[in-house]
């Protein structure tokens, strides 16, 4: 259940911040809904999956894979590009997350 919560805290937050950039400085209401709506249960969900998940780890997947999904939404919904370093630079993050869960004893709790 706790990498549920976690689940749901990373999809929140990338739906929330994909939401920022269309909600041009909060001057359009739908989207700032979405962005303070997805944020509050983002910030939420993660507040309890750290009762059971240690919180450098927990925030390693959460910044990890957010920064991974934030910008293949900023591919998909905005047609940002994104260059060879990006990609790499995010392969080379989503290694680290693998290594972190794989390897560390420190995700035991």
């Amino acid at each position: 259940m706790k990498y549920v919560l976690l689940a749901v805290a990373i999809v929140s937050e990338v739906i929330a911040t994909s939401a920022l950039k269309a909600s041009e400085g909060f001057s359009r209401t739908g989207p700032s809904l979405i962005v303070i709506a997805g944020y509050g249960i983002a910030f939420y969900c993660l507040s309890l999956t750290l009762k059971s998940i240690p919180v450098g780890i927990a925030y390693a997947i959460w910044s990890g894979l957010g920064i991974v999904l934030v910008s293949a939404a900023g591919w998909i919904l905005y047609k940002q590009k994104l260059d060879a370093g990006a990609i790499i630079g995010m392969l080379l993050i989503v290694a680290g997350v693998i290594v972190v869960n794989v390897f560390s004893k420190s995700t035991e709790h």
